[in-house]
């Protein structure tokens, strides 16, 4: 496995996990490197090097991030975004792996690109909720600005510093995660303690006051 293969599989993870912050940044930051001949791509995705590509890519791009700052659509907008995270981390991760087994290259691609895309967006997905929930959306530009700084940074970073990048993204993952968990947890023991309520509630109880 040379460095040029591990390079080009960071900066496709990379890419496709910024997918999780906004869908067309990182699309975008690909297209617009490979035209300037800073990196290359796969046979069958020379479609991104193309200037209908980049154009696209930029009114998309625009139109995404001014979107977030708009009240209620950017919830909306999540519901939208989660799937479209999980197609554009795959495409992306799947555009820079080098492996001629078809089967292999798209699994791979969808594990590790598909889904680190799929975790950020899930965890962005729940800050803006507590965001909404704590300042019945006031805070919210403030989330959308923070997950744009990150989108375009790293994507950024990600091309010229890949194996930083991905370090750095790796991290943010686990954090991810890990709050994710934790919120699962929560979930589970206040429907616990809710059925055990009910449980207790419905003990019949005679007039005496024994059972």
């Amino acid at each position: 496995m040379s460095l040029e293969w591990i390079m080009s599989a960071c900066i496709g993870v990379g890419l496709a996990a910024c997918c999780g912050f906004r869908v067309f940044v990182p699309l975008l930051v690909a297209s617009a490197a490979m035209k300037l001949g800073i990196v290359g791509t796969m046979t069958g995705f020379e479609w991104l090097n193309g200037w209908p590509a980049l154009m696209g890519l930029t009114v998309a791009t625009v139109v995404e991030i001014g979107a977030y700052y708009i009240p209620w659509l950017d919830n909306v907008l999540d519901t939208i975004t989660t799937p479209a995270s999980i197609i554009a981390g795959t495409l992306l991760s799947t555009s820079f792996l080098h492996i001629d087994n078809p089967l292999m290259h798209w699994g791979l691609g969808l594990m590790l690109g598909g889904s680190s895309a799929g975790i950020i967006q899930a965890g962005t997905s729940l800050l803006r909720i507590g965001s909404t929930a704590t300042t019945g959306g006031a805070g919210n530009p403030v989330v959308a600005t923070g997950e744009n700084v990150a989108s375009i940074g790293l994507s950024v970073f990600t091309i010229f510093l890949p194996l930083v990048a991905v370090v750095i993204i790796g991290l943010v993952l686990i954090f991810i995660i890990g709050r994710l968990v934790a919120k699962r947890r929560v979930w589970f023991s206040r429907i616990s303690k809710k059925q055990g309520g009910n449980s207790v509630s419905q003990i019949p109880h005679s007039s005496n006051g024994r059972p």
